[in-house]
């Protein structure tokens, strides 16, 4: 499965641990990614400063549904079973 453009569901519903370029600490679950632009896209897409977890990261059906909303529904339901 590819990504849905725009969608950014995994930029802000889940939590990053590892540090991102400008949130050195990574990010809390429901907050925007600093790397966001507007239009939902990644200004890290096939840099190097890109986080490993966010390269490896790989759209799937279960977790990303059939469209944005569901993918947010998702994510968020998944990060809240797997918070510690």
């Amino acid at each position: 499965m590819e990504c849905r453009v725009g969608c950014a569901a995994c930029c802000i519903a889940i939590s990053i641990s590892s540090p991102i370029p400008g949130m050195p600490d990574g990010k809390p679950a429901g907050v925007r990614c600093v790397q966001l632009t507007d239009d939902n896209k990644c200004k890290l897409f096939g840099k190097a400063d890109r986080p490993f977890v966010c390269i490896n990261l790989q759209a799937s059906e279960d977790m990303c549904g059939h469209s944005n909303e569901e993918a947010f529904k998702n994510l968020t339901a998944l990060e809240r079973a797997t918070a510690p």
